[in-house]
């Protein structure tokens, strides 16, 4: 019997959590790799029921579940440390603890009624239920304050609650959903401010109907659809607020974007052994992959992605606590969200490029990886609205400082002062207060690395390996300076909308 089977059947709080994380550890190399051929499952669509059950066995969902209901504390260094242990053997996996933890069970500890909390992890831990949260409606997607669906109070002050989501994962799997809704009133009109209500699918008055399963292009582990809301939930299951809904709304998503570095943590460590490996063991013109110099290059980069995802986990395991508000951190969470997620997918696409043909199958860790990462830039906010976001927010701070210079702003934030350090004058100029979009987007790529720099250089003061510290400072150095280069151009290409007249190539060959 393996030190994960023994484990399994008594892991509490009082196991030290090395103990609890080296013990899943091995549950997940046990499931994935000796008892399923995840190469084979990764092409199917869900998981095998044995393989869901070994690893619910281990409870890893404990992690975010305070200790008076039998959790293990919810102690964000501990959440982000499963998660990264999952996403090195399956990034759906891991996606899939993420999606009950930060957008189910934290939410829930912080704005739930104290009578439902027990009975509900109580069911997490002891059946191993799963929880998902329901914003995204078909018409309404990024624009999520505009969502339709609606609640009114009943004569008996319950809740009734009709729309349709869709794109929520685990559609059909969870046990519980957190669904969103806008009040309605008498004359029909809906309220600004956004709800959240607690749906047990154990209950037939709040069932949720899948109307339609999805084709996702990737992340084959999780279902995805689209569900009809037509339901009746007490008034205990509806969250309560600390001031307005959007606010609970905005330090939820906010907790839950800045909680992304867990996920891309062992998905990056993954990436790079993998591309290590390869590059070691393959020869071309008498010599291994990595003597060669542009190789050497994409494998740094990876490194250097690595380096920077364990500064973002550090960042986030001591500011991302329930007891925290995070719903005016959108610089922190927002720059985490965005350059986690495309560090994420440059480097599945370098270990795809490195490993060639053979990497080209979604049954083949390169391949799947580029698939599966690819929606971290989509969901929980586009990367192109979220940097656009990334900009305003500090444009929107140096007009209250009356500051236009944005070295100068930048050396006096404490998430950018030491990192402004590395670009002498690259950042030395007046930032115009009308930026177009495209302009926004571009500079919020620049500051969200900036931000992660600075992240990195507290890591390097914490006694991490100085030389990937150095290297992941050198490639994010060169990366902002290149973006700094396109953000400065002043000629930008537009649509040109009624392009078929004089553009068909044929009418220009000579005979």
């Amino acid at each position: 019997m393996s030190i994960a089977s023994y484990l399994s059947e008594d892991l509490g709080t009082s196991v030290e959590f090395e103990t609890f994380r080296d013990a899943f550890q091995k549950k997940l190399h046990k499931v994935f790799r000796m008892r399923g051929d995840f190469d084979a499952v990764s092409t199917q669509r869900g998981l095998p029921p044995f393989m869901m059950r070994e690893i619910q066995s281990m409870t890893p969902l404990s992690v975010f579940i305070p200790e008076e209901y039998g959790g293990r504390g919810g102690h964000v260094h501990e959440c982000q440390s499963i998660l990264a242990t999952a996403s090195y053997e399956s990034l759906a996996l891991s996606l899939t603890l993420g999606i009950n933890g930060a957008l189910f069970l934290q939410p829930l500890t912080k704005y739930g009624a104290e009578s439902i909390k027990p009975p509900v992890f109580e069911r997490f831990i002891e059946e191993k239920n799963l929880g998902g949260l329901m914003i995204t409606e078909p018409d309404y997607g990024t624009d999520a304050l505009s969502m339709e669906t609606s609640y009114t109070e009943t004569g008996d002050g319950d809740y009734h609650l009709t729309g349709t989501k869709h794109w929520a994962g685990l559609t059909g799997w969870a046990d519980f959903w957190l669904v969103t809704a806008r009040r309605q009133g008498a004359d029909g009109d809906l309220g600004r401010d956004i709800d959240f209500f607690v749906a047990d699918m154990n209950q037939p008055e709040q069932m949720i109907e899948v109307e339609e399963f999805y084709e996702n292009l990737g992340l084959y582990m999780i279902p995805y659809g689209r569900n009809h809301v037509d339901i009746q939930v007490p008034a205990k299951h509806r969250l309560q607020p600390k001031s307005t809904g959007i606010k609970m709304m905005l330090d939820t998503l906010h907790r839950s974007r800045i909680e992304f570095p867990g996920m891309g943590m062992g998905f990056l460590q993954r990436i790079l052994d993998e591309a290590l490996a390869h590059c070691k063991e393959r020869f071309v013109g008498g010599k291994s992959l990595l003597e060669y110099d542009q190789v050497q290059r994409r494998v740094a980069d990876i490194q250097a992605a690595y380096t920077a995802c364990s500064a973002m986990c550090l960042h986030t395991s001591e500011h991302a606590h329930t007891d925290n508000n995070l719903a005016g951190k959108a610089l922190s969470a927002n720059a985490t969200k965005t350059v986690v997620t495309d560090l994420m997918q440059n480097a599945a696409q370098s270990l795809l490029q490195l490993t060639g043909g053979k990497g080209y199958r979604l049954d083949h860790v390169a391949g799947r990886s580029v698939v599966d990462s690819r929606p971290f830039q989509i969901f929980e906010g586009s990367n192109d609205v979220l940097y656009q976001q990334i900009t305003e927010s500090i444009l929107k701070s140096m007009r209250q400082a009356k500051e236009r210079n944005l070295r100068s702003f930048l050396e006096d934030h404490d998430l950018t002062a030491r990192a402004t350090d590395y670009f002498s004058g690259a950042l030395d100029f007046e930032v115009d207060q009308s930026l177009p979009q495209r302009k926004l987007v571009d500079l919020g790529r620049v500051l969200g690395r900036v931000v992660t720099m600075e992240m990195v250089i507290e890591l390097g003061d914490r006694g991490f390996r100085s030389d990937l510290i150095s290297n992941c400072l050198q490639s994010f150095q060169e990366k902002v300076e290149r973006l700094l280069a396109s953000y400065g151009r002043s000629q930008t290409p537009s649509v040109i909308d009624d392009y078929v007249e004089g553009s068909a190539w044929l009418d220009f060959v000579k005979a």
